[in-house]
């Protein structure tokens, strides 16, 4: 392990296997030999398979598997609708368990989460033992199994649980800077870290199969091949695929990542069918557009730039854009930003049916310093939005909604029932 401050370092990335299912299998002990899947509503087209356990994945189940799909391989496959909010509660319930190993603990997702144990190895022993110990406590509290990668940096813990933590029957696995070249080189280039399918493809046409094709190139070089291929914008990219294959990472374990200012606030939703009308889709715009604005006042930001993305049918060969605008003054208020969302919608829509669509505000900035204009009442719209933002708050986001929102196109009814897209 590396050296910080003379004191040895030392990172985990703590993984929780097949976390949504783990949760619902530890809550209904009877499916505890079955084979069990969480997934959405095949109806309203969120069909797919958000986690399956390991006897699901022995049929061939994967997550982003069609639900149709995986109750072919496994017609005997019980299937969980999600509880997003409870999951929720469970992560954080398992973020305080390694909050009792360390203080250094940051969020990586909803069941991934780095943990410096550093200055902690005098208290509960050397990183096999805590990795243990946290994996007993989580376990026996939630019914979660978590796996353990271990390592002097982020990056590489995070290496060691993707390869090798998940496959092994103990579920940790340490790999030191040191054994990069032997362990870590020999390997395809799909298994590293932020690279796709479609990744892959680009490193075999540039003649590079193992992530030591990628570390052993030297980075100039590199560079220049991304350029040939991606452009001149590439430079970033090659640097972070490079820096990857060769186990480099100098970032801390940082707690309360989500603290940080928020770069854009979007909200996105696929419709339950094929919207056609212009009306059906405005009142979708308006109810995105909504959320978005509320998000802002809610987080005291308000944006410069609206974006706005949509993808339309046929599934097999979707067309749509996604385009931005920047409007006059920054603001927050629901009608001014719906005016630049159909502005970019009716500009660049083909007309064909639209089957998901997005909303975005960014460039962001403090919502209490705003331009008053001599056609508009800003106090008073302001004043609006707090009190409709205060009853949903208070009651719920269905509380209170526009009149379009009660007519065949609406969903903000559903929407209210979701976190993340997902049920709650």
């Amino acid at each position: 392990m590396s050296k910080d401050g003379g004191r040895e370092k030392v990172i985990f990335l703590a993984d929780c296997q097949s976390f949504y299912a783990s949760v619902e299998k530890a809550e209904h002990p009877g499916y505890e030999n079955k084979p069990v899947a969480v997934a959405g509503s095949v109806e309203r087209r969120s069909g797919i398979i958000l986690a399956a356990c390991p006897i699901a994945k022995s049929f061939g189940i994967g997550t982003a598997d069609r639900l149709g799909e995986a109750l072919n391989k496994c017609p005997e496959l019980v299937v969980m609708r999600p509880r997003m909010q409870h999951y929720i509660d469970v992560s954080l319930m398992i973020t305080k368990i390694y909050e009792e190993f360390t203080d250094l603990v940051e969020v990586f997702s909803i069941d991934e989460q780095f943990l410096d144990v550093s200055a902690s190895l005098h208290l509960f022993g050397d990183p096999i033992t805590i990795a243990k110990q946290i994996q007993q406590k989580v376990l026996s509290q939630t019914g979660v199994r978590v796996r353990v990668g271990i390592s002097s940096n982020k990056i590489l813990a995070k290496i060691a649980t993707d390869i090798w933590a998940k496959k092994n029957k103990e579920g940790i696995f340490t790999l030191p800077p040191t054994e990069v070249e032997t362990l870590l080189w020999p390997q395809p280039v799909n298994k590293m870290f932020g690279v796709g399918s479609r990744m892959t493809a680009h490193f075999t046409l540039l003649g590079m199969h193992t992530i030591g094709d990628i570390a052993r190139t030297p980075l100039p070089r590199l560079k220049e091949k991304f350029r040939a291929r991606f452009g001149k914008q590439s430079d970033i990219q090659a640097e972070v695929m490079w820096r990857t294959a060769n186990g480099i990472d100098d970032s801390p374990v940082t707690p309360r990542t989500f603290d940080t200012p928020p770069k854009s606030v979007g909200h996105m939703m696929t419709l339950p069918r094929d919207y056609i009308e212009p009306w059906e889709v405005e009142t979708i715009l308006l109810e995105l557009t909504e959320e978005v604005c509320r998000d802002c006042r809610r987080k005291g930001y308000m944006g410069a730039v609206v974006s706005v993305s949509c993808m339309c049918s046929p599934y097999e060969a979707p067309t749509g854009f996604s385009r931005q605008m920047k409007m006059p003054d920054p603001t927050n208020h629901t009608n001014t930003v719906f005016e630049a969302v159909k502005t970019l919608f009716y500009k660049f829509w083909n007309r064909l049916p639209v089957r998901r669509i997005g909303i975005t505000l960014s460039q962001l900035k403090d919502d209490q310093e705003y331009q008053l204009t001599l056609f508009e009442d800003q106090v008073k719209a302001r004043a609006l939005d707090k009190v409709t933002d205060h009853i949903k708050n208070r009651y719920g986001s269905a509380a209170i909604v526009r009149a379009s929102s009660l007519t065949t196109a609406g969903q903000a009814g559903e929407r209210a029932l979701k976190i993340g897209g997902h049920y709650k």
